[in-house]
């Protein structure tokens, strides 16, 4: 039974991992999704990055997203930082989708559950 909750807490951070992947599509004009159009700003429109700006975005975004896939596969491989390793990943990814918050308001939402569930998981 805690296996099996391990693999699905695996597959979701998977899945939130590969979500912020979007973003380079996106921001680097790759692709269209009318959910997540083109900007070049950020804090609701508050401020202009520019595209350079908006790319570097998406790059630290991405990153963010190789963090939560490897967090997965520490989660489902047991090693031993891997909580460590989410947490980080966790903040830094809630910190982004913040600062994209028009478009990312659902990612915020999932970076939250997930520091609830470790907060969680870390009592005794």
């Amino acid at each position: 039974m805690v296996r099996n909750l391990t693999y699905l807490a695996a597959i979701a951070v998977g899945i939130h991992g590969v979500i912020h992947f979007l973003g380079i599509g996106v921001y680097f004009e790759l692709l269209e999704m009318a959910d997540l159009p083109y900007k070049t700003t950020l804090l609701g429109g508050a401020v202009d990055v520019g595209d350079v700006g908006i790319r570097v975005f998406a790059v630290l975004t991405a990153v963010a997203g190789v963090g939560f896939v490897a967090s997965a596969v520490a989660l489902v491989t047991d090693w031993r930082y891997w909580r460590e390793m989410l947490l980080a990943v966790t903040v830094f990814s809630l910190v982004l989708t913040m600062l994209d918050w028009t478009v990312a308001s659902a990612g915020v939402l999932a970076n939250l559950a997930i520091l609830a569930g470790l907060f969680v998981m870390s009592r005794p």
